[in-house]
């Protein structure tokens, strides 16, 4: 893990948020219908942190090898631009991304919570893992979130990109007066 100059410093750069879904959005519990979907929980704070995101024109993504209607759902609902689902080759998912949004590894920030991910954040700028995340991801991130995955992990990260970007004060301002997401 770096220290705080360093993930500033990083965070700074960031100009796209991408994530695992599972582990990360959700607290990596999946409830299975009879019809063949899948039910999951999202943390509302990471939705509205999402949102907080895209009001100062930064992007997101994520980047999931399971298939879900709830997911692309709740991506619809947030504005996230990247959804790709059912990858079971993550990497090509994350080099069409950066392709399709024209963007470098160093203006990309990855969070994860489990082996698929580490690769991904080996190539980001910000590699991050929340708290629960797999002993191995946690090695492999600059920085560990203090929130679970589905606790408001993604919002602490958020936070962390506007904060270093010098965004944090005029993206609360904006949303205090207006009480929009």
């Amino acid at each position: 893990m770096d220290d705080l100059a360093s993930i500033e410093r990083r965070a700074s750069r960031i100009r796209l948020l991408l994530m695992d879904c599972d582990g990360v959005l959700t607290d990596g519990r999946l409830w299975l219908t009879e019809d063949g979907d899948e039910q999951k929980s999202f943390n509302t704070h990471d939705g509205l942190g999402l949102s907080l995101l895209h009001r100062v024109g930064l992007r997101s993504g994520i980047i999931t090898g399971r298939s879900s209607k709830a997911v692309a759902r709740r991506a619809a609902e947030l504005g996230v631009e990247f959804v790709p689902q059912g990858n079971e080759n993550k990497i090509a998912a994350f080099e069409e991304v950066l392709r399709t949004a024209g963007m470098d590894d160093n203006e990309v920030a990855f969070i994860g919570d489990d082996l698929p991910d580490i690769p991904l954040m080996r190539r980001s700028e910000l590699a991050v893992a929340v708290a629960d995340a797999v002993e191995q991801t946690r090695a492999a991130a600059h920085y560990v979130t203090k929130a679970k995955g589905g606790c408001g992990a993604v919002r602490e990260v958020v936070e962390i990109i506007l904060k270093s970007q010098g965004r944090w004060h005029e993206v609360m301002d904006q949303y205090l007066r207006t009480g929009k997401r």
